[in-house]
């Protein structure tokens, strides 16, 4: 009967554990909707359709790179550098399904980071190829050296104190500032540089940066406040279960670490963009901030003292600010300032974590553990960062090279949404304004019109304006082109 009873409490933990992990998995992979809106509402209007399927295709080409190859990369049996089983999850534990998803929703996380940075003028193949080497290698390889027990940034070195006695020191990154996001930050400045700006963003005279506004506000806003909520879930869904000792503690402190953390640099952000910037209390700007925050907290949301993230929130602020005004005296055109967010939050939040963390941090402790602590930090985020910028270098230079990796001239003038999907975010008809069948009343008039040569030409021209309109043209000056010739 004991043992029973052991049984069912052991099935008990492993299917809460199971549960929490999934639905932790679920709300993150909702931040792909708030990615996908926050980059939709930031761009022009012509280009809505294509940052929107981008995102939704991260989604869908990380299932599938990370199913066939990434987790086998990431956690497979193998060495401290690569892993090399459960391809296509072959052989993989039903138990671990769970985490398994939680993993993929991370990978997936790590390519949508990329998009914003090269919106409005990558080609929709370049998209495709970077997404599937991101989910499929580059990121993996690093949530293996940070996460996997036989990585060699999780296992670090042993070393020997002063009295002989002997401590292992090894790089720490709890929900990943730098296997994520520092990463993907990196991914997205070197696709960037390589990409070149937007037309018209940089001026050719004075040198000068010329604001290429967004066109929704409110949707840009609406996937702000979806990734705000998705990041709660992120950092506490990153211990990965709940009923280890001391799990729900560490849960229920990520959260509200991570919210001190974006509260505080959201506040500093505005209140910097009001002082040294434009002079405005700027709503994106502020957005922005709060989630460079919720970056700067992921790699130790889950021991942090709340004032520890207070002053985190104020460096992400200022790693935010100082990032976005060095890009753009570079000519480097981030239209989402992702770079800005996820790097400088990033390397804050790595760097951060040998000064702040309790007990191990240089702040409660000057000694020669905590100096390593800082050495291990800075060694982990400098190979992650040398890692992603080589091999993205090489992968978008190749594009480049054949001619793949940007659109041209005349589409990026147009727009993509109509010349590459066919489907205007907008369409004209939609705004119920009755051109086309104000067109057709004419064309009808028009066969009581006699003459066949004056008839013939209107016809003509009056059909060519009715199919503009249906492509997602603005018909409102062709129509008056139409009333002059009648």
């Amino acid at each position: 009967m004991m043992n029973l009873t052991e049984n069912n409490l052991k099935d008990l933990k492993d299917n809460v554990d199971q549960l929490f992990v999934v639905l932790m998995g679920i709300i993150v992979m909702l931040m792909q909707a708030g990615f996908a809106f926050l980059e939709a509402g930031s761009v022009r209007s012509k280009n809505t359709t294509n940052i929107l399927i981008k995102n939704l295709l991260d989604s869908f080409v990380a299932g599938i790179t990370y199913w066939i190859v990434g987790y086998t990369v990431a956690y497979g049996k193998g060495n401290s550098f690569i892993g090399w089983t459960y391809w296509a999850s072959y052989d993989l534990p039903l138990s671990s399904f769970g985490i398994y998803f939680f993993q993929y929703t991370f990978a997936a996380s790590a390519a949508t980071i990329v998009s914003g940075a090269l919106a409005e003028r990558c080609e929709f193949m370049a998209y495709i190829v970077y997404s599937i080497v991101i989910t499929g290698f580059i990121y993996p390889v690093v949530s293996r050296w940070a996460w996997d027990p036989a990585g060699w940034l999780f296992v670090g070195s042993v070393y020997t104190g002063d009295n002989g006695e002997e401590f292992t020191v090894n790089y720490q990154d709890y929900a990943g500032s730098g296997a994520v996001h520092s990463l993907g930050g990196v991914a997205a400045l070197v696709g960037a540089t390589l990409l070149g700006p937007r037309k018209g963003r940089f001026s050719k005279l004075n040198k000068m940066a010329a604001p290429l506004r967004g066109h929704s506000v409110p949707l840009a806003a609406f996937g702000g406040f979806i990734l705000l909520f998705g990041f709660l879930a992120f950092n506490g869904g990153s211990q990965l279960n709940l009923t280890g000792e001391g799990s729900a503690v560490a849960v229920c402190l990520s959260v509200v670490n991570t919210l001190i953390s974006g509260s505080v640099s959201a506040m500093v952000s505005l209140l910097m963009n009001r002082i040294f910037g434009n002079s405005k209390w700027s709503l994106l700007k502020t957005l922005n901030g709060a989630l460079t925050g919720m970056v700067a907290t992921c790699s130790g949301c889950n021991v942090y003292r709340p004032w520890s993230c207070a002053i985190l929130g104020v460096l992400g602020a200022g790693a935010f600010k100082l990032t976005a005004f060095t890009l753009e005296k570079l000519h480097i055109d981030d239209p989402l300032d992702v770079v800005g967010v996820h790097l400088g939050g990033g390397i804050v939040g790595v760097i951060a974590l040998a000064f702040l963390k309790p007990e191990e941090g240089i702040i409660f402790q000057q000694n020669r553990k905590s100096a390593l602590f800082l050495g291990w930090q800075i060694l982990g985020l400098t190979t992650i960062i040398a890692w992603t910028a080589g091999l993205c270098f090489i992968m978008f230079g190749i594009l480049k090279l054949f001619d793949k990796l940007r659109v041209s001239p005349e589409l990026e003038e147009k727009g993509l949404d109509i010349p590459k999907h066919g489907e205007n975010a907008y369409p004209t008809e939609a705004y119920g304004h009755g051109w086309d069948q104000k067109l057709e009343e004419i064309l009808q008039e028009i066969e009581s019109i006699k003459g066949d040569d004056l008839k013939g030409s209107l016809t003509k021209r009056i059909g060519q304006h009715i199919k503009k309109s249906k492509q997602g043209s603005t018909p409102s000056s062709d129509f008056s082109e139409v009333n002059l010739h009648w």
